[in-house]
């Protein structure tokens, strides 16, 4: 059985490695991608401070759908014209969004959310979706938060492809 150890550094970065360590081995010989999802969701939630909702949304071929996560209920379905993960998804790149309220076509799933960071999961030049983390906390995200997450993200896609 695993067991999460809390974090032990004072600083963005040294929480991320310890963090990336704890999902490896979390991880680890398992392929199946709802179940690494789920425990990857609720690793990240349970870990980081300062977070209200941390899961994922498959992409389905036209959309996106939400996945194992911990919160509060989601939104079910996201275009990919919409929202900060629509456009993660759609641009393949990070989204750090520091203030939700001033991003064109945010989607309030949860009115609580401020902030928020988005990955898109990309392998083999094929979208699968994308990882979400969402604060109540203004600018909650930032650079060490980019770098951090686009490497747990990296570790996620990695076990679907372990032996």
């Amino acid at each position: 059985m695993f067991t999460a150890a809390a974090l032990q550094s004072d600083s963005k970065p040294g929480q991320y490695a310890e963090l990336a360590e704890q999902a490896r081995g979390l991880l680890h010989g398992e392929r199946d991608r709802i179940a690494n999802a789920a425990n990857f969701a609720a690793l990240v939630y349970n870990a980081l401070p300062g977070l209200n909702w941390a899961g994922f949304y498959f992409f389905d071929g036209s959309e996106l759908v939400v996945g194992p996560f911990q919160g509060k209920p989601a939104c079910v379905r996201i275009a990919l014209d919409k929202g900060v993960c629509g456009a993660a998804a759609s641009t393949r790149q990070t989204q750090v969004v520091a203030d939700v309220y001033a991003f064109p076509g945010h989607i309030a799933c949860d009115a609580a959310s401020r902030s928020e960071i988005v990955v898109p999961l990309v392998a083999g030049g094929k979208l699968l979706g994308v990882f979400d983390v969402d604060s109540p906390t203004p600018a909650r995200f930032d650079e060490d938060d980019r770098a951090g997450m686009e490497n747990l993200a990296a570790i996620f896609l990695q076990s679907l492809r372990a032996e």
